[in-house]
């Protein structure tokens, strides 16, 4: 095994939500600018990240809308134009294949 693969600069870092403020004291590698006072009264720097435990919809149980069309109706209406262009390219395939007998019979009457 490779040996000093991990950090071992672990420091007392705050993380703070965006989405609703909710901050949390742990021990990380990040490095930050910004500082906080904790409610221990000690500062210590501040990483702002935009989506964590306190936020995301896994761990909270919320369910949010992505979009106004769904994800189903978009997949229906994928799937109805594909059907659409096949059934045109079968049309097609099908027209050539009346010309050719058109053809074939054509061509066989003026020989006999």
């Amino acid at each position: 095994m490779k040996q000093a693969l991990h950090p071992t600069d672990y420091n007392l870092v705050v993380y703070e939500d965006l989405n609703n403020g909710v901050r949390f004291l742990t021990r990380s590698t990040a490095k930050s600018e910004e500082t906080v006072v904790w409610e221990d009264g000690k500062s210590y720097p501040l990483v702002k990240v935009h989506i964590t435990s306190a936020s995301h919809p896994f761990f909270t149980g919320e369910e949010r809308i992505l979009d106004i069309e769904g994800r189903v109706d978009k997949f229906k209406a994928r799937a109805a134009a594909g059907k659409a262009a096949q059934e045109k390219r079968a049309a097609a395939a099908q027209k050539q294949a009346n010309r050719k007998v058109a053809k074939d019979a054509k061509a066989l009457a003026k020989a006999s």
